[in-house]
């Protein structure tokens, strides 16, 4: 179990509550706090002073090299570069063995940056074939290695900014297909959060799919709406059946992964709503099977994990990843009239989302709930061109709907809970 700062803090309040309400004696007290693991070293005001000297330090020898760069001879610059990477690496080791992890972390990354600069370097000075998006891959796998080695968050951001940068490129040159090549470097990524059990790790990792996924969806002839919709499903249902395994590591990372799969569900609901038929609506060829793929294991993972919890959450959760896809499908083409049956769909699927959110507890999936509503029915008010008086008339059946379906769990819930 991770014990954050914030949750050992909220902690230690509440056995000093107990303590002194009389619900636990001294005794327990003492006992239940020499049972918790000891916090581990936070960021303090020195070290965050450290940080800014370090890099004002590594920014002024940068561009003293900088200003005396054509003066100074060829092997020279290579031995310069190599000694910067064992020198921030050589610090970071320092850092490490004294007990102060911050400034160990801080170093391995600018080594990692330092490799990227002298891939790009000696690419200029031996006047190499001009393959950046292969100096990116090259750039990225090398920081990876780093991050394995020596556990840095920041080598592991590293090595996923320029892996990305790799999978666009090769995703934009090629135009027709997706890059999955890209896949092979984020599992390994992720493998290393799931290794580390770090929640920081677990967002570099989620937060790395999304440019591979809107890439994937500018590819020709696609609709990016429903390319979008099925990878926000992928990724909210995969992070939900990370989260219902029983190992600790899984369920850390399916719940930063699911917060990101919300999240997207929620910003594809609003898209469609909001632009499909003016920017997204022209797509030539028909939903690729591996993005219909993707959506099906979305739901089904999300199944799962319904089935594995026993919990309604994620049961609301699959729904509202099944209904974004089943809107996505329906939509009609531009000259096919309103799609009230999508619209339909993506309200519930929002809300949903929100139900799901607080039957789990989940923060991040009721904050993307409830921002879906808002921007589905601004969308369904303001940015859809048709009947204003059509959609007034849409939007005031749904409301009263809803308040309908409200009086009637008002009147359930309390029976429930006597």
């Amino acid at each position: 179990m991770i014990f954050d700062r914030a949750y050992r803090q909220r902690l230690e309040a509440d056995l000093a509550r107990w303590q002194g309400d009389g619900v636990i004696t001294p005794a327990v007290f003492a006992a239940i706090r020499s049972a918790l693991p000891p916090l581990a070293p936070g960021v303090n005001i020195p070290v965050v002073v450290g940080i800014v000297g370090g890099l004002l330090i590594a920014a002024a020898f940068l561009a003293f090299i900088a200003a005396h760069w054509m003066e100074i001879a060829r092997l020279l610059r290579l031995a310069i570069l190599l000694a910067g990477i064992a020198v921030a690496h050589g610090l970071g080791a320092w850092f490490a063995r004294t007990g102060r992890p911050v400034l160990a972390d801080l170093c391995a990354s600018i080594g990692a940056i330092v490799f990227g600069a002298g891939i790009a370097l000696v690419g200029q000075m031996y006047h190499l074939g001009g393959d950046f998006a292969g100096g990116m891959l090259l750039w990225a796998l090398g920081a990876l290695a780093s991050a394995a080695l020596t556990g840095s968050r920041g080598a592991l951001a590293v090595a996923l900014v320029a892996a990305s940068i790799w999978s666009s490129m090769r995703g934009i040159e090629a135009r027709d297909v997706p890059h999955f090549s890209f896949l092979a470097i984020w599992l390994l990524a992720a493998g290393l959060a799931l290794a580390w059990n770090s929640r920081v790790a677990a967002h570099l990792v989620a937060v790395a799919t999304l440019p591979w996924w809107l890439t994937s969806a500018l590819q020709a002839d696609l609709e990016p709406s429903f390319v979008l919709a099925n990878g926000a499903a992928v990724l909210f249902g995969g992070g939900l059946a990370l989260a219902a395994a029983p190992w600790p590591r899984a369920t850390l990372a399916g719940s930063v992964l699911s917060a990101y799969g919300a999240i997207s569900l929620a910003g594809v609901a609003v898209l469609e709503v909001t632009t499909v038929n003016d920017l997204f609506g022209a797509g030539a060829a028909g939903p690729p099977p591996w993005a219909i793929a993707c959506g099906i294991a979305g739901v089904i993972l999300a199944c799962t994990a319904a089935a594995t919890t026993r919990r309604a959450g994620a049961a609301f959760a699959g729904a509202a990843i099944g209904l974004v896809l089943l809107s996505a499908a329906v939509w009609p083409p531009r000259q096919g009239g309103e799609p009230w049956l999508a619209y339909a769909f993506e309200l519930c699927a929002m809300l949903c989302l929100v139900v799901s959110g607080m039957l789990d507890g989940a923060r991040a999936r009721i904050v993307a709930g409830w921002l879906g509503i808002a921007g589905v029915i601004a969308g369904i008010t303001w940015a859809v061109k048709g009947s204003l008086l059509r959609r007034s008339a849409f939007l005031a059946v749904a409301g009263a709907a809803a308040v309908a379906l409200a009086t009637v769990l008002n009147r359930l819930l309390p029976r429930t809970n006597q």
